[in-house]
């Protein structure tokens, strides 16, 4: 089946809902194409979009608050079936209509919800089941233009439909595991309501980006910066299906990589891919900026500046380039606002080479720009990456730099380097790296005392941090057995000089962070 995306393109109004990422991406697993977009997004420009389906978002207001985000109430006379979630309930209901006011009993977390109204929306969904609520506000009755589908305890309109428009709304959030039963009511949402086939497959996308690319490229030049990470690896794999030798990579050796993982680079696509492969010696330049700076703002404006005037130089040894390729996700669109349609908060902007394509005067490619981090490491695999390259955890541009608290030096690099390989090494012994999304090791700017053997040290502590996530914007701990903790611990302290003490993070995001710098 040829993959036409526009064809059934479902659109999801971001009204600042944590879990709008989480709707995108379970709806990407119902193999159905979606993109979220500002909740203002004028109705003109939704008919233009021809979307299959709109799906109105969560959000942390109050539809009554001064200033609280609206969408344009002309949406829902496009025809376009809508779903709202939570807020996005609420406001539907507002605007065509409906009351909507403060609970005496505002709920949060799980609820009983009973359905008490067949309709399509609940196909093969039980009667009574287990959803999450996360609301103060709530639809108070259901009008003569809505009829109420199912009740909680405290909810008097739990699920919602219009009697007249094709207007939905749910005011718990079937996008989290929470609700057992959410992943069929979206489904039922996207292929009863909407009419949905399941075009969105992976293998059909490669073709399609890897012809649209062969077409824009030509015969032209184009350059991909490699990181190491599955982003850049997936990127310039695509581009190497697509023109072959017209790709030069570049890789920037900052002295900041994890272990051994500029021969890992090496290896596969010099060796395995057969491609003109730019290796940097950068360590001691790098270095050399960094000495002596302990504030971890002051490092990435430092990496990111020398990273530039090193990736410039090595980018015009390369002749006839016009294009210039990086592994900006979907994710990162969103958040960094870059386009017209998407969401009206930019939160912030971390594009892989900052600012080289207007600088170089290179056209950008971004043949990764609709897909999530998942669908990233399937189409890797696709493409014939190693598993060790698609699977390996997210690492910070800074690289180890931002895991190395306080000022950042050969020695110390070596220390923290070797201490993670190990904690990694034992994970994957283990079986539990894909278990977890994200594991390292952080060296600590403090010395604690210990002994060794009959004397007494003063060396360095290191940390591990190890967490469990679906969507990097939450996370919680993972909860290690403890005899692996022990082992890892046992082979840092024998085998790196000068650690004494190992520590494990528990701690959660929010409040805490993923990373430590």
């Amino acid at each position: 089946m040829t993959l036409l995306p526009e064809s059934e393109r479902i659109l999801i109004f971001d009204f600042g809902a944590q879990y709008a990422q989480l709707i995108a991406r379970r709806v990407r697993d119902q193999n159905v194409f979606c993109q979220i977009v500002r909740h203002d997004l004028p109705a003109e420009r939704v008919a233009e979009m021809a979307p299959q389906g709109l799906i109105l978002s969560g959000g942390p207001a109050s539809v009554y608050d001064p200033g609280a985000p609206r969408c344009d109430p002309a949406i829902f006379e496009l025809g376009v079936p809508v779903l709202g979630i939570c807020y996005g309930l609420q406001l539907a209901c507002q605007i065509l209509g409906g009351k909507v006011l403060p609970s005496s009993k505002r709920e949060f977390g799980r609820a009983h919800c009973h359905i008490h109204s067949k309709d399509p929306l609940f196909t093969g969904v039980p009667e009574d089941m287990v959803v999450w609520m996360s609301h103060g506000d709530q639809v108070q009755s259901a009008n003569g233009e809505f009829l109420a589908l199912a009740t909680t305890d405290t909810c008097p309109v739990a699920a919602v439909r219009h009697a007249r428009l094709p207007v939905f709304g749910l005011q718990f959030h079937p996008e989290v595991s929470h609700t057992p039963y959410g992943n069929r009511i979206l489904r039922n949402f996207l292929y009863e309501i909407c009419g949905c086939q399941g075009l969105w497959r992976l293998p059909s996308f490669a073709d399609q980006t890897v012809a649209e690319l062969r077409q824009r490229i030509g015969c032209n030049r184009v350059i991909c910066g490699l990181s190491g990470g599955v982003d850049s690896s997936v990127t310039a794999a695509m581009l190497l299906r697509a023109v072959g030798g017209q790709v030069a990579c570049i890789f920037v050796d900052n002295g900041l990589l994890r272990k051994g993982e500029n021969e890992a680079v090496r290896r596969t696509f010099r060796d395995h891919f057969h491609a003109d492969l730019h290796v940097v010696d950068a360590r001691e330049r790098f270095l050399s900026a960094l000495a002596g700076v302990a504030d971890p703002q002051e490092k990435r404006l430092i990496i990111g500046h020398v990273f530039i005037d090193v990736f410039r130089d090595e980018a015009r040894r390369i002749e006839n380039v016009r294009f210039l390729a990086q592994g900006t996700l979907y994710p990162d669109v969103i958040e960094s606002g870059a386009s017209h349609n998407g969401p009206a908060a930019t939160i912030k902007t971390h594009h892989n080479v900052g600012g080289l394509p207007k600088e170089l005067g290179f056209e950008l490619i971004e043949p990764l720009k609709d897909l999530f981090k998942d669908e990233t490491r399937r189409l890797g695999l696709e493409l014939g990456l190693p598993e060790g390259i698609v699977w390996r955890h997210p690492f910070p541009g800074p690289g180890l730099a931002v895991r190395c608290l306080g000022p950042v030096t050969a020695a110390r690099l070596d220390v923290l380097r070797n201490a993670d390989a190990i904690f990694l090494e034992e994970l994957k012994l283990a079986g539990l790296y894909r278990q977890t999304a994200q594991a390292f090791a952080v060296l600590l700017p403090v010395q604690s005392v210990g002994v060794m053997g009959d004397g007494r040290t003063y060396e360095n502590v290191i940390a591990l941090r190890a967490v469990e996530t679906e969507d990097f914007m939450t996370a919680d701990w993972a909860r290690l057995p403890y005899d692996l903790l022990a082992k890892i611990s046992t082979r840092i302290i024998n085998e790196v000089a000068g650690v004494n003490r190992v520590v494990y993070d528990i701690s959660s995001k929010p409040p805490a962070t993923i990373e430590w710098e």
